[in-house]
């Protein structure tokens, strides 16, 4: 079996996963994109995951996704990919993932809201950019400060600052990453619930990332709009790397 073959079967496979989690949480089938995390993996990849129509790609460091995006742009100039950004964000990269990033899922901070909004704004005066940023606030689930996020109860401030960007930052909704080694139902019960407390002060704050290889469905049956999807689609990765795939 060839590499194209065998990601389109991997690819049927995730897709009956989202289909039959739709299906139990009587939800409509599209209500849930399908995002495909292309870290550690070569460009080439990248290119046949977009000629199966595949065109959420995720990364989670921006030296590795600022090379590729050239890459595939460069294999598949006509695909259309939108290119997004999930890992945690040093505020020093923002100028260069303003460049390459549709959409930022890992926001959780003031300062890098200030420096996202500063690098889309130069993005644009400079003709690297034409579209204003998506983003996603990255909610902490377990309060662990070493995997990222922001405490729930600071998502309020957040999203006001996001909101007070408007003109270059488009607040999206919430992502997060279940805690390591538990029960991922709790959390994403927990994320539900804030996901909705957020859409009361920002209507169109519509997006629940969550759900990966080992707990999409759960995070499906808990209204996630967006799961990010690795090892199921690609394979295992010679980097471990248990936040995002």
């Amino acid at each position: 079996m060839d590499r194209r073959d065998e990601i389109a079967a991997s690819l049927t496979a995730v897709s009956g996963r989202i289909d039959a989690a739709c299906r139990a949480a009587g939800r409509p089938r599209d209500e849930v994109r399908l995002l495909a995390v292309t870290k550690t993996f070569p460009a080439t990849d990248a290119a046949l995951l977009t000629d199966l129509g595949v065109t959420g790609l995720a990364e989670n460091r921006d030296q590795e996704a600022a090379a590729k995006a050239r890459e595939v742009a460069r294999l598949r100039p006509e695909a259309g990919v939108r290119w997004h950004m999930v890992g945690r964000l040093q505020r020093n990269k923002a100028r260069s993932v303003a460049r390459w990033a549709a959409e930022v899922q890992s926001v959780d901070s003031l300062r890098l809201v200030d420096a996202l909004a500063g690098a889309v704004r130069t993005a644009r005066d400079a003709g690297e950019r034409d579209a204003p940023m998506d983003v996603l606030l990255q909610t902490s689930l377990d309060d662990d400060p070493a995997r990222g996020g922001c405490p729930v109860d600071g998502l309020g401030r957040l999203a006001e600052a996001v909101a007070r960007e408007s003109d270059v930052l488009h607040l999206r909704g919430l992502m997060a990453v279940a805690p390591l080694g538990a029960d991922p139902e709790p959390a994403f019960e927990r994320l539900a619930r804030a996901a909705e407390a957020l859409r009361r002060d920002h209507p169109g704050a519509t997006e629940i990332s969550a759900g990966m290889t080992g707990d999409l469905e759960q995070a499906i049956g808990y209204g996630s709009t967006c799961v990010r999807v690795g090892t199921a689609l690609l394979g295992g990765r010679g980097l471990a790397s248990p936040q995002h795939g």
